[in-house]
C-alpha cells in the first residue's frame, strides 16, 4: 500500500483510532469526472477520513491486451486526485502478481489496517454481479458496500436486491444518492481515437497527461 495512505486518512493525521476509509477501485483507463464525483459523493454522505483510489491490476473481468500499462493509469489517478486532500491512492493491486480478487484487496487492507473501517463503493449493477465474483461472503465481511444509485433506476429492485444480500450474507449495503453522469471511459477512448475533444470528461492535467503519452490513438 502506498506510503500515504495512512498519514493522509483523516485531516487531523492522528494515528491509533478508527479510520472511515471509502475504497473505490477500477481499472482508471482513463479516470474521470464520475469516478471523482462518486468518490466525493460518498465521502460527504458518508462523513468519511479518507478515499482510497485502488487501480487495478491484472483483472480477471478483463482481457489483459485491452487494458493501458498499470503505470500509465496509476500516473492519471496520481495526477487527478492531487489537490484533494482526502483521496490518496494505493499499489496494491498493481503491485501483486497475477489476477486481483477484490475479496484478497479487502482481506488485506483489514489485516494492514484492523482498525479502520472500509467502506468499498461501487455502482448499483455491480450488486447484481456480485454473487460471481470470487468468494462474495469474504467481501461482505470485511466491509461496507457503498452503492450509487443514479436516476433512473428502480429502487425498489435495488432495494430488494440488498435485502437479499444482507439476508444470504449478512451484508452491510448503504445506499448513496448519486446523479447521473453520461461519461465512461470507453467512450472517452473512442472519443480520442476519433480525434475529438474530451476536455472536461477529464481533469485537465489528465487530459495534457494522456495527449504528452500519446495514449488511446
Amino acid at each position: 500500500m502506498s506510503g500515504i495512505a495512512m498519514e493522509t486518512t483523516s485531516a487531523n493525521g492522528d494515528t491509533g483510532t478508527t479510520k472511515k476509509i471509502g475504497i473505490i477501485g477500477g481499472t482508471f483507463d482513463p479516470i474521470h469526472i464520475g469516478h471523482l464525483l462518486l468518490a466525493q459523493t460518498a465521502l460527504s454522505q458518508e462523513k468519511l477520513d479518507g478515499i482510497m483510489f485502488l487501480p487495478s491490476g491484472q483483472s480477471y473481468m478483463k482481457i489483459e491486451n485491452d487494458v493501458s500499462e498499470s503505470f500509465h493509469r496509476l500516473q492519471m489517478v496520481k495526477l487527478a486526485i492531487t489537490d484533494n486532500p482526502y483521496f490518496f491512492v494505493s499499489e496494491m493491486e498493481i503491485n501483486r502478481t497475477g489476477n486481483t480478487y477484490t475479496c484478497d484487496t479487502l482481506e488485506q487492507i483489514k489485516q494492514e489496517n484492523p482498525l479502520n473501517e472500509s467502506f468499498f463503493i461501487m455502482g448499483a449493477d455491480c450488486l447484481f454481479m456480485i454473487e460471481n465474483w470470487k468468494n462474495p461472503q469474504m467481501i461482505f465481511d470485511n466491509c461496507t458496500i457503498l452503492t450509487a444509485v443514479r436516476n433512473g433506476i428502480d429502487s425498489s429492485l435495488i432495494q430488494g436486491r440488498c435485502n437479499y444480500l444482507t439476508i444470504k450474507y449478512r451484508a452491510k449495503i448503504r445506499l448513496l444518492s448519486f446523479p447521473e453522469t453520461a461519461i465512461s471511459s470507453t467512450e472517452i477512448k473512442q472519443l480520442i481515437k476519433d480525434g475529438k475533444s474530451i476536455r472536461y470528461m477529464v481533469p485537465d492535467s489528465v487530459r495534457k497527461y494522456i495527449e504528452d503519452n500519446g495514449l488511446y490513438r
